[in-house]
């Protein structure tokens, strides 16, 4: 049974995340110390809420470093909705922020390009994958998930974008990190039912 860690950092609602990797098969505990992170088998970095806030507290535990280097040794990772847009270079929520430097790309909020858009996007849309990554073994492309998010990442290098999404004129829904086993999806695979339960088991088999 693969340990996960689920990175608990003051600004996100764990408990579905946690449940949903159980019931895929994971042992998941949620980890507010650095030192936790090099025990288990894989990370998971959810988070709701704000940019800078949230690396403010990821700083404040020291849970920043700790994850970059345990994506650096290769350890599986997944950064869900918030988790996902901490892994840019920067955000600009709020002002500038740096974040946490996994991928070279930057935080902005979505810009409405039709009436019938709006801003947060919530709700279920389409995730088209646009590169093949074993992420997404096993589900269909175009299938939707549930998405709750103002801003996406837009990221500098083409080959970090691995799924997008049709709305606000296309934005990136997932991401490719260091590695071959690093991963962001901008979307909620615990909410997301039988697509999403299949992202993580394909996440625990990474």
């Amino acid at each position: 049974m693969q340990s996960v860690a689920v990175v608990n950092f003051g600004l996100c609602n764990i408990d579905s995340i946690m449940r949903a990797l159980i019931e895929c098969g994971a042992k998941a505990s949620a980890v507010s110390d650095p030192s936790e992170l090099a025990r288990a088998d894989r990370i998971v970095l959810p988070g709701v809420g704000a940019f800078p806030a949230a690396m403010a507290n990821l700083r404040a535990a020291n849970l920043d470093k700790a994850i970059a280097a345990e994506v650096t040794k290769g350890k599986p990772f997944l950064g869900i909705c918030l988790g996902m847009q901490l892994m840019a270079r920067g955000g600009s929520e709020g002002g500038a922020c740096e974040g946490l430097g996994l991928v070279d790309g930057e935080v902005v909020r979505l810009v409405p390009e039709s009436a019938g858009e709006r801003v947060p996007h919530v709700g279920w849309n389409a995730v088209q994958p646009t590169a093949d990554v074993p992420l997404f073994a096993g589900i269909a492309p175009g299938k939707d998930f549930y998405f709750v998010h103002s801003y996406h990442m837009r990221c500098a290098n083409a080959a970090a974008v691995v799924a997008s999404t049709p709305y606000c004129g296309g934005f990136t829904s997932a991401i490719r990190g260091p590695g071959s086993r690093a991963f962001g999806v901008q979307f909620h695979p615990e909410k997301s039912q039988k697509p999403g339960f299949q992202l993580l088991r394909n996440f625990l088999a990474l």
